[in-house]
């Protein structure tokens, strides 16, 4: 035997069972990854295939075709909140994307002092249900607003007489997602190549021409999915509307009137399903926009450091302190008459309405199945977000069912909230349904919620995983490693800090989200969002606001908590960057 035969040989012998072992891990993940795509298409496709087939049957049951679209269709009340829905989203785009670009460019490309201070004041909405912009807004421009008579006078000549409607719906959905873009925008405009912009000053070119010309086009990208989602959100939020609406009616709520009050779930779900068109399209637009998108920062690139310029740090300062102010005068003024005794001829500071709202109005129940129900999301929501994602990024089985799984977990993304819960009322009351026991228990909502945040958590997980070379499996298989002990004391631990972002997200999102839940709850397991709205529909105004104030106080908290379990996650797993 020669010696290649002789050194081959015992390779050979020792490559069987490492075979072997591939071949059980395969089947392992096999198994797991088909459980994982059974419970997305328990808790997600089959909800959504729910409200398809009901809108297609009629009120006897049997098969109607087209019968209810083509009765929406001939109904004006129903056609006008569709238009209303599209306009009002159309007109809080165009001012947000704006306003979040000029906030954007001062955060990247100015000298501005206290940008932390300005950034982290505008991420205030993300701890707070999308109503409380919405109620403290009443208490400035309402019937009895501290600034009504302003309100007229600085708007009358647009014909606004009052802040209930379409002017309300539009201030607070400014206010709420605004963060939402600015992170987007934020993003785009740190993508930038000093090289660009050196060659454009070596060739005398003017700051207007820059910015049109390198500026714009490189953070184009941005802005469109910037005003996919900003629109996408506002067309089917709830909260908001409900509060402040008045007798102005848009989708969302005609959703929830048709469902709850005339129980008409065949005109519900059409009305829904015109609601996820829009998601669908927008997402779609937006997947497209990404894959068109080219690299802005390349090997070669210099980071791009804004130089120093008085006057145009001045103006962006300037700016940003406008933004600041509004986004604290909201906030304040729910916390102000959250402690007003009687607005707004008593104004001393009482607990009032705090006694009512956790006492009376039995919202100190609801906040404990709130904390429930997001310390569930974040702790089960993690977990399956992060095997689900590990499963496809580092393990090789089952080709098809890996593309069903990547297909479901973006699927969420283009969900509105609305229409996720109305497909649980849907498919989970049906008797014959085996996960029928499910209904109205706090184990619903916490899997609905973390279907409707999922693809967020999945991104984000996913974005760890690509980081971490695949050598890191390969070697762990020659040196006859087990994969769960590589995933244990190798892929955890480096993606930890990862899982306490995904963890904080669904968290803070599971206590202030509205519509994923709207449909869901009981008596028993009504949540603290839920109870607001239902103190704001008694005329509870300040016991609602109170409430409010401490959704955001205990996000914030949550928050904080967050910042120091990933300070001391980084400190005992990521000491190796050193």
């Amino acid at each position: 035997m020669s010696t290649s035969t002789a050194a081959a040989a015992p390779g050979v012998l020792r490559g069987a069972p490492l075979r072997l072992q591939a071949t059980a891990a395969d089947r392992v993940a096999t198994a797991a990854l088909a459980l994982v795509a059974l419970l997305l298409v328990a808790f997600l496709a089959l909800p959504l295939l729910t409200i398809g087939s009901e809108s297609l049957r009629g009120k006897d049951g049997g098969f109607a075709g087209l019968a209810n679209f083509i009765s929406y269709a001939q109904t004006p009340a129903l056609l006008t909140s569709l238009w209303n829905s599209l306009w009002v989203s159309a007109v809080v785009t165009l001012v947000t994307v704006p306003a979040t670009f000029l906030s954007a460019y001062a955060l990247t490309r100015s000298r501005m002092p206290g940008k932390a201070l300005f950034r982290g004041i505008t991420l205030i909405p993300l701890l707070a249900p999308s109503l409380l912009s919405a109620i403290s807004l009443i208490y400035w421009f309402g019937n009895q607003g501290a600034l009504k008579s302003w309100l007229t006078g600085a708007l009358g000549w647009l014909g606004v007489e009052e802040i209930y409607g379409a002017p309300g719906i539009v201030i607070a959905e400014v206010f709420a997602v605004f963060p939402h873009a600015l992170m987007i925008l934020v993003t785009a405009l740190r993508a930038a190549d000093a090289r660009l912009y050196e060659a454009a000053d070596s060739m005398g070119t003017s700051a207007a021409r820059k910015f049109f010309t390198i500026t714009l086009p490189g953070a184009k990208y941005g802005l469109i999915s910037a005003s996919l989602v900003v629109f996408t959100l506002v067309i089917t939020d709830f909260g908001i509307p409900k509060v402040i609406g008045g007798n102005f009616n848009v989708l969302a709520t005609d959703v929830f009137k048709l469902v709850i009050g005339q129980q008409d779930f065949q005109r519900g779900a059409v009305v829904a399903i015109l609601l996820l068109a829009p998601a669908v399209l927008t997402f779609s637009v937006d997947h497209l926009v990404q894959r068109r998108q080219t690299a802005m920062l390349t090997a070669r690139a210099v980071p791009y450091r804004p130089q120093r310029a008085p006057l145009f740090d001045a103006a962006m300062a300037a700016w940003c302190a406008l933004v600041a102010v509004g986004m604290l005068a909201i906030l304040g003024m729910a916390v102000f008459a959250s402690f007003a005794s009687f607005w707004p001829y008593n104004l001393a500071p009482s607990l009032r309405h705090y006694r009512m709202g956790l006492f009376d109005a039995e919202f100190g129940e609801g906040f404990v199945n709130s904390l429930v129900m997001s310390g569930g999301t974040a702790l089960a929501g993690t977990a399956l977000v992060f095997v689900a994602a590990y499963l496809l990024e580092k393990t090789q089985a089952a080709p098809l069912l890996r593309g069903a799984v990547r297909l479901l977990a973006m699927l969420p993304m283009a969900v509105p909230g609305l229409v996720l819960g109305l497909g649980y009322i849907l498919f989970f009351n049906l008797p014959a349904n085996p996960l029928h026991g499910l209904y109205h228990t706090m184990a619903l909502l916490t899997l609905c919620t973390i279907v409707h945040f999922y693809t967020t958590g999945h991104l984000t997980a996913v974005t760890a995983l690509k980081s971490l070379d695949a050598e890191f499996e390969s070697v762990s298989a020659s040196l006859k490693v087990p994969q769960w002990v590589t995933f244990r004391r190798v892929t955890l631990p480096i993606c930890t800090p990862a899982l306490v972002d995904i963890a904080r997200y669904f968290f803070v999102n599971a206590m202030t989200t509205i519509s994923a839940v709207v449909f869901l709850y009981s008596p028993e397991t009504k949540v603290a969002s839920i109870a607001i709205l239902n103190l704001d529909e008694a005329g509870e105004t300040g016991a609602a606001a109170a409430c409010a104030v401490l959704i955001v106080a205990a996000s914030a908290v949550a928050t904080l908590a967050f910042w120091v379990l990933a300070r001391f996650v980084e400190a005992r797993t990521q000491a190796w960057k050193a």
